[in-house]
């Protein structure tokens, strides 16, 4: 009997030890293992491109960079888009998502959103000038090209009734705007200015107001609970340090009243 119970007792402790295993914190998974794998834009210039040299750089990998820096390990970083990034995490491919990844109710329950947002950006079009867009009105009933998985797809066409013709990456739907398959190319105004920064759009233009403006998170695997209270604090310190704004500048984005908000919420 004796022995009995303690073959039972050694089981149900290995069972818990297994399921501890299973749920180990992910902080210390990361720093054991010596490397932090985040998923980042590689076609989303300033916010995470390719360089001459074919290295994936911009704001996205630079605030990746200081997560690993902080966690003290090395960082590998994989490129994602919009359709699959959600599906790398829960796959465990990456850690964490550092891709513009805009908050939402949706994601919300698919993986745990760090709170506070890092930044954020609107929803404008991607033009050429002779078109003289000057109204979301003029797109009604006009072939735009739109990214897969990209939230405010839904919106534009229901309340602003485009035609949305939607690639998986943003090369492919730059192509389509240049060749004319699309009247417009509507997406992140942050990643239009970059655009409009290369001379090759030197006839295109962003000709709108921008609407939807949304935050953005970084997206952590839903229930570490202690590894999004960790982000979390390094995004406070990126607001409260002026990070944010530093990167604004480094990369040659157009400042977001958004970034100086928090950066004089935080450094109060």
């Amino acid at each position: 009997m004796g022995k009995t119970l303690t073959l039972t007792a050694f089981a149900v402790a290995l069972g818990f030890s297994a399921l501890t295993a299973a749920h180990a914190d992910a902080v210390s998974d990361i720093q054991a293992r010596g490397t932090l794998v985040v998923g980042v834009k590689a076609d989303y210039r300033p916010f995470g491109y390719l360089d001459a040299s074919g290295k994936i750089v911009g704001f996205g990998p630079d605030l990746a960079a200081d997560v690993a820096k902080q966690l003290g390990v090395k960082l590998q970083m994989v490129p994602v888009v919009a359709s699959n990034r959600v599906q790398y995490l829960q796959q465990g491919k990456i850690d964490i998502i550092l891709a513009t990844l805009t908050d939402t109710p949706q994601r919300d329950k698919l993986m745990d959103m760090v709170d506070p947002h890092y930044y954020g950006a609107g929803v404008n079009i991607l033009a050429p000038k002779s078109a003289d867009f000057k109204s979301w009105d003029q797109l009604r009933g006009k072939k735009v090209c739109l990214i897969q998985g990209t939230f405010t797809n839904k919106d534009l066409q229901t309340q602003y009734g485009v035609q949305g013709l939607a690639f998986p990456g943003t090369a492919e739907a730059y192509s389509a705007l240049r060749n004319g398959s699309c009247a417009a190319f509507a997406y992140d105004d942050t990643a239009i200015q970059g655009e409009l920064l290369k001379p090759q759009w030197k006839d295109y233009d962003m000709p709108l107001t921008s609407i939807f403006f949304t935050p953005w998170s970084i997206g952590a695997k839903k229930g570490e609970n202690h590894f999004a209270s960790v982000l979390s604090k390094m995004v406070v310190g990126w607001h409260k340090s002026g990070k944010i704004l530093d990167l604004e500048k480094k990369w040659g984005i157009k400042p977001i009243a958004f970034a100086q908000q928090e950066h004089e919420k935080y450094s109060k």
